[in-house]
């Protein structure tokens, strides 16, 4: 049963399972207890230690998994919920986003690829595959050298581990980046062919991870390493990182495309939601601060 969660979601219901055993070890009850009564108070004095409704959500989904017990079906604890969100409504991280029109304006000046420091070609590389294909940094990290496709018209890059949107039925996602020869100081798939060319002589034969820590020992990047790097570009550019994360390029990015007309279809599709998915409408399409194939759409924004 713990193998069906990624080790993100273990560590957000650990939180919940710390704060039940406290509530019922301080009420005196059985943390077993599947009351309704009980599951009720736990929520209700948690909504007023300041959670909000995705907290109490997340905290019914690890006490439905904990208590082998289907929680969230109960018409009082829903009740709850909904209450809840009434009083203390869930908002979507950010009203409006960046133009990544000001990024890859700023990042056309680190050229040419290969006069570049590894510093500042990985960090390039981070920033245009977290523009041009919309996916989350954690993807970035499992890229792999042997799973690396150089055609004609662009890379294609095949993603083989368990990332976040994995699921049974559903296919492993496909990075695609294009030669952008209408600007080749940021063609994404360039700055890919080049670093790869530049970091050959740091890789060890189990290096096989494309994306590499610029300084010694050169190791595998890992998800936090690249959000650092995509975040140090983005305060470069002028981008407010006290309200913008590493993880806003997905907002910069699918918003971008939708902008230039790209349809619905084909930024899910590019940025690994399914065909029924709302989370773009609700949470990424945003208005733009300022004003391909999903990735020539973004890079459109620069002329």
């Amino acid at each position: 049963m713990l193998a069906s969660l990624s080790a993100n979601t273990l560590k957000q219901y650990s939180v919940t399972l710390k704060l039940w055993w406290e509530y019922c070890t301080l009420n005196k009850c059985n943390t077993f207890d599947v009351s309704k009564t009980l599951v009720l108070s736990f929520l209700t004095q948690q909504f007023n230690n300041g959670c909000s409704y995705g907290s109490l959500n997340s905290h019914r989904s690890a006490l439905s998994l904990f208590l082998n017990e289907n929680i969230g079906s109960d018409e009082s604890i829903k009740r709850l919920l909904k209450g809840a969100f009434k009083l203390k409504p869930s908002r979507p991280k950010y009203s409006s986003t960046w133009d990544p029109q000001l990024v890859l304006n700023y990042i056309s000046n680190w050229y040419p690829n290969l006069d570049l420091s590894i510093e500042k070609i990985t960090k390039k590389l981070a920033i245009l595959l977290a523009l041009c294909t919309a996916h989350r940094v954690q993807t970035f990290s499992l890229i792999k050298i042997k799973n690396i496709t150089i055609a004609q018209n662009g890379v294609k890059i095949a993603i083989t581990d368990i990332i976040k949107t994995s699921a049974p039925g559903r296919d492993q996602p496909v990075l695609f980046l294009p030669f952008y020869y209408e600007n080749l100081n940021i063609c994404p798939a360039s700055v890919l062919k080049d670093y790869i060319f530049v970091t050959k002589n740091m890789r060890t034969s189990n290096a096989d991870k494309l994306l590499l820590t610029y300084k010694k020992p050169h190791r595998a990047a890992s998800s936090q390493s690249i959000s650092r790097w995509i975040k140090q570009v983005l305060a470069e550019s002028g981008v407010d990182v006290g309200i913008f994360s590493a993880h806003s390029t997905r907002h910069a990015a699918t918003s971008a495309a939708r902008a230039a007309g790209l349809s619905l279809d084909a930024i899910r599709k590019t940025a690994g939601w399914t065909t029924t998915s709302t989370a773009f409408a609700r949470f990424y399409n945003r208005p733009l601060l300022s004003e391909g194939d999903f990735a020539s759409a973004v890079m459109r924004s620069t002329n």
